[in-house]
């Protein structure tokens, strides 16, 4: 991982920040993408107190106004992308919208997801064209969650404006996250950029005890059964960095072993549709600007 540049999002706590820890300690230069900015200074100080190379961007990943933000910074000050791993997540009690009108879960759990690497695709693709010639891809890890397995795409109304229950809308969400594992390793095809997703496990980290009430105090009191972060973030770890994963893509990691997600994540009408709807509530459909046609023709990719 030495001299290799890698974006992780969510990195504050958790299996985002243990990732980041582990890759900066195999030499990779780390950027992490945080909402809370004192959280993730600590995390960046803890990194390069350790030896580390990080840097640290903040940003609201519900809004796609501060994803677009965060990722220009990103190119502004980074030709390459060695590796993205999105790893940022929300489990929301009750039903929220954002001030871009998405309800919350959908917004963080799988339109950042979406919107980021979209917007790091000509990043991505300048390390991809650096590595091609020595066989050395550029990768994209995505975490999703088991939870996916209870799921059926509801593409007709991704934001649950009927019958939203948290459990419900988060598994949905991770369902969302294989089908766009799968369909966006369909299109990265040739392209030198692989695309995976994981179950890391079932964490005792801070990600649950966001909204407190009676979801925080469960989370606390389940915590001792739990994996711990650094016990999670391994699969993330091994899927961004192995070398027995070079050149594999579109696939779903559980104990760093590919293992077959749901069988509903392998409809491929489904991801299609999946994709043509985020890139609609995204804002990427048509032509001009940084539209999704013009960032996919950076790798020579025909994405209507």
């Amino acid at each position: 991982m030495k001299g290799k540049t890698v974006l992780v999002t969510g990195a504050n706590q958790g299996i985002g920040k243990e990732t980041a820890k582990a890759l900066a300690a195999k030499g990779a230069h780390m950027v992490l993408v945080c909402r809370n900015a004192e959280k993730g200074r600590d995390a960046t100080r803890e990194i390069t107190d350790a030896g580390g190379s990080a840097e640290l961007l903040v940003a609201d990943l519900g809004a796609q106004a501060e994803v677009r933000r965060v990722a220009a910074e990103f190119r502004a000050k980074h030709a390459k992308l060695d590796v993205l791993v999105n790893n940022a997540g929300v489990l929301v009690t009750e039903r929220r919208i954002t001030r871009d009108g998405v309800e919350e879960t959908l917004a963080v759990n799988h339109l950042a997801y979406f919107l980021l690497t979209h917007e790091l695709l000509e990043p991505l693709h300048a390390a991809a064209a650096a590595g091609r010639s020595s066989g050395v891809s550029a990768r994209i890890v995505n975490v999703a969650s088991r939870a996916h397995v209870r799921a059926k795409p509801n593409l007709g109304d991704l934001q649950f404006s009927r019958g939203y229950s948290m459990s419900k809308v988060y598994g949905h969400s991770k369902l969302l996250n294989v089908l766009f594992t799968y369909e966006l390793a369909r299109r990265l095809e040739g392209a030198n950029i692989t695309a995976n997703c994981l179950h890391p496990g079932v964490i005792a980290s801070g990600f649950a005890r966001t909204d407190g009430g009676l979801v925080a105090a469960l989370a606390r009191l389940v915590s001792p059964l739990l994996l711990t972060p650094a016990q999670g973030a391994e699969t993330s770890v091994f899927l961004a960095s192995s070398p027995e994963v070079e050149g594999v893509t579109g696939r779903y990691f559980s104990s760093c072993r590919a293992v077959r997600s749901s069988s509903a994540s392998y409809d491929v009408p489904a991801q299609a549709e999946l994709w043509a709807r985020s890139a609609k509530l995204v804002g990427l459909t048509g032509e001009g600007g940084r539209g999704e046609s013009s960032l996919w023709a950076a790798i020579g990719k025909d994405a209507s």
